[in-house]
């Protein structure tokens, strides 16, 4: 194990009536910062956290939070973890003090202990004002803030997130992305599974992937997207016309038609002399272009790439 590891997955396996769903997994997070597990609907992700917040037990294989072996030390696992779930936990009928007073009075903080930490999440995640409001008054914004300043009551070096900005507008995904870089940047290690691939590009210090149960992909964002070579170039045509008859001779090797759009990707590993001859034929053909754009590889086309094989789902998962 990494001496830095605050989670180490090693071997770790699960079947449901004989089923593979985990298939030796190993994994390493450091301590301290954002790491996020990507996968398929099905691919193990669900079964992987349950593991790791000791909500379910693995077959084989061994899994720590903090050095505490999930399996023999159940107890101290869970409270060097949170888990912050796909929807806010939060008492509607009562204000964000409340509800944070509430859990402080269930983890045993004294009452003078228990204003100050309130006070410090309010303000933390600039829920003063609204802090006095019913929660049923909240915004979706505001209730996963408020579900996440629970979660860190008791200060846990570890902390879960399992789609954090589900059903959010981009103002509140983009304030809940400032409050995760900002948790991690305070020694907070935050284990994030989420459906926007752009999210952990942009939280990200490092992505594992899981595919039927295996890890087969890992490294920085910018490593896997680097490990697809090739770029694209796309050309959006004025009309549908010019569209139909671009694919019509073959405008570029590979093409790819986006007839939405009325436009055309074309793979390259030379983008500029590439853009220069599809504009030639272009105007050759008296085809109206109204944008060229060079694509790079991003982190969907990653995911595409590795996700390929069917998704396996569990009955666990198929029933989420």
């Amino acid at each position: 194990m990494n001496s830095n590891s605050v989670i180490a997955l090693r071997e770790l396996r699960k079947s449901y009536r004989g089923h593979v769903v985990l298939d030796g997994v190993n994994l390493d997070v450091e301590r301290g910062t954002i790491f996020s597990l990507l996968g398929q609907n099905g691919a193990g992700k669900t079964t992987t956290v349950n593991i790791l917040t000791t909500l379910i037990r693995p077959d084989a294989g061994t899994a720590t939070i903090d050095g505490f072996d999930v399996v023999r030390q159940p107890a101290q696992a869970r409270a060097a973890l949170s888990l912050t779930g796909q929807f806010a936990a939060v008492d509607p009928f009562q204000t964000g003090r409340e509800n944070l007073a509430m859990v402080a009075r269930l983890a045993h903080f004294g009452t003078r202990a228990a204003r100050a930490r309130v006070g410090e999440l309010l303000e933390q995640f600039d829920l003063v004002e609204a802090g006095q409001r019913r929660v049923e008054t909240y915004s979706g914004g505001m209730r996963r803030r408020l579900d996440l300043a629970i979660s860190l009551l008791a200060t846990p070096p570890v902390v879960f997130l399992d789609e954090p900005t589900t059903g959010l507008d981009p103002r509140s995904r983009k304030q809940m992305w400032d409050v995760v870089r900002e948790l991690a940047g305070g020694g907070t290690t935050i284990f994030l599974t989420t459906q926007y691939l752009e999210e952990a590009d942009q939280l990200a210090d490092h992505i594992s992937v899981l595919n039927s149960g295996r890890i087969v992909a890992d490294g920085t964002p910018d490593q896997l997207k680097a490990g697809l070579s090739g770029a694209r170039v796309e050309v959006t045509f004025d009309a549908a016309s010019d569209f139909e008859t671009a694919l019509r001779i073959g405008l570029g090797r590979g093409a790819i038609p986006d007839d939405e759009r009325n436009a055309i990707a074309v793979p390259s590993d030379d983008p500029v002399r590439t853009t220069r001859q599809l504009l030639t034929i272009a105007d050759e053909h008296d085809l109206t272009v109204t944008a060229v754009a060079i694509l790079k590889p991003t982190l969907d086309d990653v995911f595409l790439h590795l996700t390929e094989a069917l998704a396996v789902t569990t009955p666990e998962e198929a029933a989420a």
